[in-house]
């Protein structure tokens, strides 16, 4: 797959394009009904697959205090898109420039001057360009006009529609199972392994604690059965969101990850950790020795879990 960052495209792409356009956090199930849909038409106009995105998200520059914390980071939805079959992505660097630039304009910039567009994916409630004045309507005159067909997408879903903000809402509470159901698979947090304060290793259970990436969505706090994929093979990990209320009476929110039987080293290394099941919440003890029992059975609880842990787990989408 190729991605073609700014100032990568100068005259247009040879190749015409069958395009869908917006962030894909998490590339739910919703996501991946409209990819496969571009994809499927890629191959009738003889064009490429392409998803169109931004990074930063468009949220974190309209209103940053606002923005939604964000399921995947880059790295995850560019390996997603890429196994759902997508051919190219253009990546958008969304600023202060972009947010004022209209509709129209974006049109003839990007998906007729750089995409060579012959259709346009895009959901029924689809708004772009400056103040939110493009709408699906328009996409389709401007279109018109310009030589490109525009295929309204369905809010797809169950019950309710799949969306980014429902995953949210699930992990806000810690419900993985409403998570996975939108998402089509496990919820998976990737983060770079740094140092903390020895804390567990203390306790005889050493943990990699995790820095995440800034705006980064977590499930609740609490202590979950889960795995990650360290050199290629698959582990168990129990996985503790929170303060550490046993020791700290304000401390700060840590992710920390224990894997049973593992012995390498994981520090300045990046690591995906898969959430399967959630145990607990974070609670605090009467005293250090009650907190290694629970520990010790949070663990047991996480090696039985993990014999469940199927290779159609294990084939994610970031």
């Amino acid at each position: 797959m190729i991605v073609l960052r700014d100032g990568e495209i100068e005259d247009g792409l040879r190749e015409p394009s069958v395009v869908t356009i917006g962030v894909f956090d998490g590339l739910h199930r919703g996501h991946q009904a409209v990819i496969a849909k571009v994809v499927a038409l890629a191959r009738e106009y003889d064009a490429r697959a392409t998803v169109v995105t931004f990074d930063p998200s468009p949220a974190i520059v309209l209103a940053p205090l606002k923005a939604p914390r964000l399921i995947a980071t880059l790295d995850q939805r560019l390996e997603g898109l890429q196994a759902l079959g997508v051919d190219q992505v253009r990546l958008i660097t969304f600023d202060d420039v972009l947010k004022l630039e209209t509709a129209r304009h974006f049109i003839e910039r990007v998906l007729v001057g750089e995409l060579r567009t012959r259709c346009v994916v895009v959901g029924e409630d689809f708004h772009f360009g400056h103040n939110r004045e493009g709408t699906v309507a328009m996409l389709a005159e401007v279109g018109a006009a310009l030589g490109f067909d525009v295929e309204p997408a369905p809010l797809f879903g169950d019950v309710e529609r799949w969306s980014s903000t429902s995953v949210r809402s699930a992990l806000d509470v810690g419900d993985l199972t409403s998570a996975e159901s939108v998402l089509g698979h496990p919820f998976v947090l990737r983060g770079g392994v740094g140092h903390g304060d020895a804390r567990g290793e203390e306790l005889g259970f050493p943990t990699a604690n995790l820095t995440v990436a800034p705006h980064q969505a977590l499930p609740s706090e609490g202590v979950y059965a889960g795995a990650t994929e360290l050199d290629g093979t698959w582990w168990p990990a129990a996985i503790s969101v929170g303060t550490r209320p046993q020791f700290y009476e304000d401390g700060e929110l840590l992710v920390e990850v224990h894997v049973p039987g593992f012995e390498g080293d994981l520090y300045d290394t990046n690591v995906d950790v898969v959430f399967l099941v959630r145990l607990r919440n974070q609670m605090t003890f009467a005293s250090v020795d009650e907190l290694t029992k629970r520990i010790e059975g949070d663990v047991v609880k996480t090696l039985e879990i993990f014999q469940k842990f199927s290779t159609r787990d294990a084939k994610l989408l970031g």
